[in-house]
């Protein structure tokens, strides 16, 4: 069977925000069911995974309130109208971190939540890492640490490192690119 595409019978935008949107469709999905569906529209995510020459990773503690809690999470954060995905992934390491990287390079491109969620997540690997000053938006409260490979895959295999991008790029990156 080919691999077709929904036809989209109608759609309404339910909801406008700063961050993402909502729409609703009334699809005929391949193979003919009519369905609703309620989808959150997000611009997209870099994510940057900043290796150390030691091998080291460095991660960011930040809380999240939807969760009620702070997580170790790689950076990450929306790319901008009009902005490439390394220029956004460049602009994430500064503020967050303070860190400049010499070399940005896609690794990966995940989709976190593909049942309803449009965000697509590119993975950057940085290197050559220089050390500078934060520039935190003014809401974030974020804290660095360096954490060795190993330390971070007993993190993920203890089920305390829980931020699903992070994760996946850690393992990606011990499994494949160490």
């Amino acid at each position: 069977m080919p691999n077709r595409r929904a036809r989209v019978l109608h759609t309404k935008t339910l909801y406008e925000g700063s961050v993402f949107s909502v729409r609703q469709d009334r699809i005929a999905e391949p193979g003919g069911i009519v369905v609703t569906r309620d989808i959150v529209v997000h611009r997209g995510s870099v994510v940057l995974l900043p290796i150390f020459p030691d091998g080291s990773i460095l991660l960011v503690r930040q809380y999240r309130h939807a969760l009620g809690t702070s997580l170790w999470e790689l950076v990450a954060g929306r790319v901008e109208a009009g902005e490439s995905r390394p220029a956004a992934a460049r602009r994430e390491l500064i503020e967050e971190t303070g860190y400049t990287a010499r070399r940005v390079h896609q690794i990966l491109e995940l989709f976190p939540s593909p049942g309803f969620v449009t965000e697509r997540m590119w993975v950057f690997a940085a290197t050559g890492l220089q050390r500078g000053l934060a520039q935190p938006e003014e809401d974030e409260r974020i804290r660095c640490r360096k954490f060795s490979l190993g330390a971070l895959e007993k993190m993920i295999r203890r089920g305390s490192l829980h931020d699903a991008k992070s994760v996946a790029a850690i393992l990606f990156h011990s499994r494949f690119q160490k």
